[in-house]
This record gives C-alpha cells, structure tokens and sequence, in this order.
C-alpha cells in the first residue's frame, strides 16, 4: 500500500465522519492546509483576481480565477487528483463551488455556518478524487458570479484521450456593464441588500442583471398596454428576469468572436458550459451535425441534431465532424425567447470568416424539455425500492421579485433529511411563473420523471423544471453534509429558492 492510498483513506474516513453531530471538528482534517507533508504532490494553483475586459469596445472591471500562465481554470488528466491551492487576490471575501464535483461537504465551496469564506489575501487547499466529465468552477457568494467569477474545470477520461477528437471549451455568460446589486435592487424594489443575499450567513447566491424586464418580448408598446401585474397572464411572461448589455462565449461577442482553428474532416468535442446568471441557450450548430454524447459531465446514448437546449448551470458535450472540403461553421448559442446570440467560429485553415450578426432573424422559442426526453444514461442507477421520498414545490414570483420553496425562503426552509445509502427521490412540482434549472450540490442524480411520465434519463447535476411541469431525480445518497438544492438562475436563488438535501451517517 502506498502513501498516497493511505492518505485518500484518511480523507475518505474523515468524509465518511463527518455526520452532523461533531461536524466542526472535523474541518480541519477535510481541507488541507498550507502546511503539507514532504512526500505530498505538489498542488495546482489557482487564484481569483480582478482583470479588465473589453466588451463591445469598453472596458469593464471583473474577476477571473486563473493559473499563473494565466489559463483559465482547471483542465486535469485521467487519473489527475484535483489537489489545489486557491489564493483569494479579489479584494474582497470569496469562495468557489466547483460545480459537478462531488467532494466532502467541507471542500463544496461553499459559505455556511460550519465552512468559512476565503478572506481575501488567504489561500484555502482543496484535495479530492474528481469526477470525470465537462463542469465548472464559480462563486457561491454575493453578486461574484455574475462578475464573471467563473472558469471551466475539465476532468478527462483515458477514454477521452483514445478518442480522435479536438477538444474545444466553451463557457458561456450573461454580461452587464452595470453593479448587478443595482439591478436587483430594481427588481426587488431595493427591499434587498448585499447581506440579504447570503441569507444570515447561509449558502451564499450571486445575481445580477442591466435592466429589470417583465417579459422577454415586451416592448415599451407593450407596456404601455398593461393594466397592472394583475391584469396579465402569468403563462405569457417572464422568460427572462433582465436584458443584459450582451453575452458573452469565452469572454467574447460577434464583435470580436473567438475563432478555433480546426481540421479539415476532422472530428471536435465541443464541451459547452452554462455559465450564465439567469439565461437559457439555443445551441444552434448550423450546417454541422452534432452527437450529444455527455450531459453535465455523465456519458449518455447519443443524441443527434443541430439545435440543443441549455439551461443554467448545465454542461453538453456535443461532437461534431468537420465537411472535408472545410469552411467555417459558427456554433451560436442564442438567448432563449430573445434574437441576441454568441458563439465561437471554427474554421478550418485557409477558410474565409465572415462576421456572424449579434442578433438572428427571429426570436427563439423556450428551452423546453425536448432534448431532457431523448437523454438516457449509459451508467443509470442500479433498480431498487425508494427508501426516501419528498416532494417540493417551486414557488414565488416576479411581483413581489421573491422566488421560494414551499412558499418559503431559504433560512425559513425546512431540510429534506436522509440517512447514507438510502435510494432518494424527490419530486420539484413547479407552481410559480418561470421556469427554473434545480441544482442539487454533492451528489449526481438521475431524471426518473418529467411531467409526471416516468423514464430513465441522464445522469446529471441539474435539470430543468417547466413552468406548471415537473421533474423528478433520484439517486443514491452517499455523500454525507448539508446540499444546498436550489435554483441556477442566481437572481432567483439570491432571492430565496433554495433548500438543503441533509445526508446524516446512518448509526
């Protein structure tokens, strides 16, 4: 036996001891120090930092968190542990959720009672065996997130490495030139503040937005014809919490867009990331077929076409083969139930690029369900009896601007309690006026039901739940911690939709 099983041994029986009686003593012992062992690796380096991004030609103050070559995020190989050192250089407190992990409760990323901000000008070391798949990094805490502290974290399988396929990251955002508390101060009637948005200490939520809007395709005509919020039908509104001064593909617009270089005939694994606060995306491939092959991180039968739905906080892999006689093929990515698009190009050498319009023809209709129907897990859960089931509902809306579960908000929310081990359900039965993408921290789950019709979907970390629809996810609890279950459109999640799966030890 070797050094290094001994110490995930160690770190797996600390996890494993880490049930909600006696759960801060054992902080320690779960996240490594800046002090290690002689014989430990030597970690990767990351660090959150302020930089200056030109978008549409102006230049605007946001955060990156970045290595020291200045990569963005993490890209690890098969087999690579994820062993980081995090420096705080924001100028200000933070903390990082590495989003499609599954790691002890104590190394989320996130700010609660028993697990502390990042002051700034500390450092924090994370080590943990990491999933597999296409995920991402980014703040659990106040308004950073829409501030573009963000980044990709790529864990690569030896099968990824067989495969004759080019990887290209894409990581996709909401932008606004403006302070998002500003604008959430415009949606909630500035009845929120920066406290208010971490709950009394609890799961920290970021948010943001340019302009409060009450629908996604309501002009000034329109709303000149309103006669009040009561006067108008839920079911028509509320696509969109805001209009964004643009969005942004690997900190990019058509202004200036990122062009890849690729082969002729050649095979690319896109790996597309979500990383917007509070907007859903077309994917639209063009004249490119694509092949569905993973869904936030999880292999999946694949899935062919050219137009595919993402919603906040999801990720897809999607391959796509290059004509032999080359060109360049934009992949879009267009702004649900709006016409603003951005995207990336690939070109094959010596192709001609021309420019690709900001805004498309036509508006896009609602990211809906269609895609979620045709996913299915290649490693679905194994058939056993439920042993805990829960039902939640979806609740709250644009007026007042707060977003609830069961009619309450987090810090008033009541836990769902499991036992490790134990096959969990739980059904989210969406009674409010938008849609929302749930996310469950510290464990994947599988989709077993939309809308009442079973079926056994992908395996994955967050799934869309429609306005007057449902989903349900299952799986096997095994990660013992509190989970924070909440919305991925932050503004709503900032607001109160947010509960906490709680995995006690079983005794």
């Amino acid at each position: 036996m070797t050094i290094l099983q001994t110490r995930r041994r160690f770190l797996a029986s600390a996890a494993s001891a880490a049930a909600l009686g006696g759960l801060s003593t054992l902080l320690p012992a779960l996240i490594p120090g800046a002090v290690r062992p002689a014989w430990a690796a030597a970690p990767l380096r990351l660090a959150v930092e302020r930089r200056v991004l030109e978008v549409m030609g102006k230049p605007a103050s946001v955060f990156g968190i970045r290595q020291p070559d200045g990569t963005s995020g993490l890209f690890l190989d098969p087999g690579q542990r994820f062993l980081v050192d995090l420096a705080n250089r924001a100028g200000e407190d933070a903390v990082i959720h590495w989003h499609g992990m599954t790691p002890p409760y104590a190394q989320d990323g996130v700010a609660d009672a028993n697990r502390p901000l990042i002051r700034d000008g500390a450092s924090q070391g994370y080590d943990f065996e990491p999933r597999p798949g296409t995920h991402w990094m980014h703040s659990h805490h106040g308004l950073q997130e829409q501030r573009l502290m963000a980044a990709p974290l790529i864990v690569r399988t030896v099968e990824d490495r067989r495969e004759d396929a080019q990887e290209v990251t894409v990581l996709l955002h909401d932008f606004t030139f403006k302070d998002p508390a500003e604008v959430l101060a415009g949606l909630t009637g500035g009845t929120m503040d920066h406290g208010d948005m971490n709950h009394g200490g609890g799961h920290g939520g970021g948010h943001g937005g340019a302009m409060p809007m009450m629908n996604h395709s309501m002009d000034m005509k329109g709303m000149g014809d309103m006669k009040g919020m009561g006067g108008m039908t839920m079911a028509a509104m509320d696509l969109n919490d805001v209009e964004y001064d643009a969005y942004l593909a690997n900190d990019r617009t058509f202004d200036d867009p990122e062009v890849v270089r690729v082969e002729r005939g050649g095979r690319v694994r896109l790996r597309l990331i979500n990383g917007a606060t509070s907007t859903a995306f077309h994917i639209e491939l063009g004249a490119l077929d694509g092949t569905v092959v993973a869904a936030d991180g999880n292999p999946v039968q694949p899935v062919t076409g050219r137009r595919f739905g993402m919603v906040m906080g999801q990720r897809l892999d999607i391959l796509v083969r290059l004509p032999d006689e080359g060109g360049a093929f934009p992949v879009l990515a267009q702004r649900e139930g709006e016409r603003q698009r951005t995207g990336i190009i690939l070109a094959t050498p010596g192709a001609t690029v021309n420019k690709v319009a900001g805004l498309a023809d036509g508006a896009a209709g609602p990211v809906d369900l269609s895609l979620e129907r045709r996913l299915t897990a290649l490693a679905p859960l194994a058939p056993r009896p439920t042993d805990a089931a829960f039902t939640i509902r979806l609740t709250g809306g644009m007026a007042p601007y707060v977003w609830t579960i069961d009619d309450r908000p987090f810090g008033e929310h009541r836990p769902l309690t499991v036992l490790k081990g134990q096959r969990v359900t739980v059904t989210m039965v969406n009674e409010s006026p938008m849609a929302h993408p749930m996310h469950l921290h510290g464990q994947h789950f599988q989709v077993a039901a939309l809308n009442g019709t079973a079926l056994a979907g992908a395996v994955r970390d967050t799934v869309l739940v429609p306005m007057n629809g449902s989903a349900t996810i299952a799986f096997d609890a095994d990660n013992p911690g509190r989970w924070p279950l909440h919305c991925h459109n932050l503004l709503h999640m900032a607001t109160g939709m947010m509960t906490e799966l709680v995995c006690e030890q079983t005794i």
